[in-house]
């Protein structure tokens, strides 16, 4: 019987873009978290002679077997490696069943590749260790290996390396999906004009660094406020977390936090749910500026999901590099009050909520 796997989508609660490194990646430290909204994708395997994976779609905008392209989609990318990696020839079918939008800032089409991946290992009843899933996820997409972990996920180098930052309680979100598409592309070069102008500290404008995320982005910053994060999340010592990996650069920083140089104060007040902690750090999306003012549109919308004090967003941001937003509330009224107001304003809305790891892996499978 093939097996069903839910496909999940991810929101940035941070976004720190640093200058462009020599391979034309940018530096980035990001805090990814699993959402429960999400795609179906179901997988039928079986061994064989000969290799063959046929994809499909339900949805135009996915590369699949039948357009001629579905070498290009993620899903048979991972698959076609982790066969390679598991010595193992199989004819493989993957269906994608869309329920999330195509390039949206959510990271669907990663997930998918997950989810596709995880399928195959249950059909074949192989397994590969974490860490070759973590290294395959990066091989074929940046957003993949948080897929990997889920949860709440801190993102360093090109979002790829990854660290399982404390599980929180799941918090009511609304996801705007407007009609607009944006480039992520043009947002990087956009971006690198203005630090070029203005210097990459200057892109953040005023405030407190030491009480934001995406305090000055250059490379050095970006590294120390990176690993103070992931000590949060990671155990001191020789115990690997969820991903797999423990960094020696992270070990012992957790008992130095206070003298990390930059690193927010405030960060571990309240850990009864991290998020909440991580919310009042003031995190910010380095892409905002640059999108909103090439689609003035999308400001309006975050305008309509933070509403007014007292019975608005926690917090609410553009996700990745758009067109998606988002907001995070502290109950489903309040939720269900943004998802009415952007939808008064001729924008899609979706309510759904974030999705701790331990809830990501036991509802994984579709049965």
């Amino acid at each position: 019987m093939p097996t069903r796997v839910r496909s999940r989508c991810k929101i940035n609660l941070g976004l720190a873009v640093g200058p462009a490194r020599a391979d034309g990646f940018h530096s980035l430290t990001t805090i990814y978290q699993t959402l429960a909204a999400q795609d179906m994708v179901t997988v039928s395997a079986r061994v064989a002679g000969k290799t063959t994976i046929t994809l499909t779609a339900d949805h135009p905008g996915v590369p699949c077997s039948a357009t001629g392209d579905a070498e290009r989609n993620t899903a048979y990318k991972i698959v076609a490696a982790a066969l390679g990696r598991l010595g193992v020839s199989a004819e493989v079918s993957i269906d994608i069943a869309k329920r999330l939008p195509v390039q949206g800032g959510l990271g669907a089409g990663s997930a998918n590749a997950v989810a596709a991946l995880l399928g195959l290992e249950r059909e074949l009843g192989l397994a590969l260790p974490q860490a070759a899933r973590l290294e395959l996820g990066a091989a074929v997409g940046s957003d993949v290996p948080l897929f990997v972990l889920g949860g709440t996920v801190l993102g360093l180098g090109r979002g790829e390396e990854v660290y399982a930052l404390p599980d929180s309680a799941a918090l009511p979100c609304v996801l705007a999906l407007p009609g607009v598409g944006v480039s992520t592309a043009l947002a990087f070069a956009e971006l690198d004009k203005r630090q070029g102008e203005q210097g990459v500290q200057g892109v953040q404008g005023a405030g407190d660094p030491a009480a934001r995320l995406t305090l000055a982005a250059t490379v050095d910053k970006l590294r120390e406020l990176s690993y103070a994060l992931a000590a949060v999340g990671q155990p001191t010592g020789a115990e690997a977390g969820p991903s797999g990996i423990v960094r020696p650069e992270a070990k012992g920083i957790q008992d130095d936090l206070a003298e990390t140089p930059g690193f927010p104060s405030n960060l571990l007040d309240g850990m009864v749910n991290p998020l909440l902690a991580l919310v009042r750090t003031g995190m910010e999306n380095d892409f905002e500026e640059v999108v909103f003012s090439q689609h003035p549109s999308l400001r309006s919308t975050k305008r309509d999901l933070l509403g007014s004090s007292g019975e608005g967003a926690l917090y609410a941001a553009l996700s990745g590099s758009g067109s998606a937003l988002f907001g995070l509330y502290e109950s489903e009224a309040a939720a269900r009050a943004a998802q009415h107001r952007v939808q008064s304003n001729g924008t899609q809305a979706i309510l759904t909520e974030t999705l701790p790891r331990g809830e990501y892996w036991a509802t994984m499978f579709a049965e």
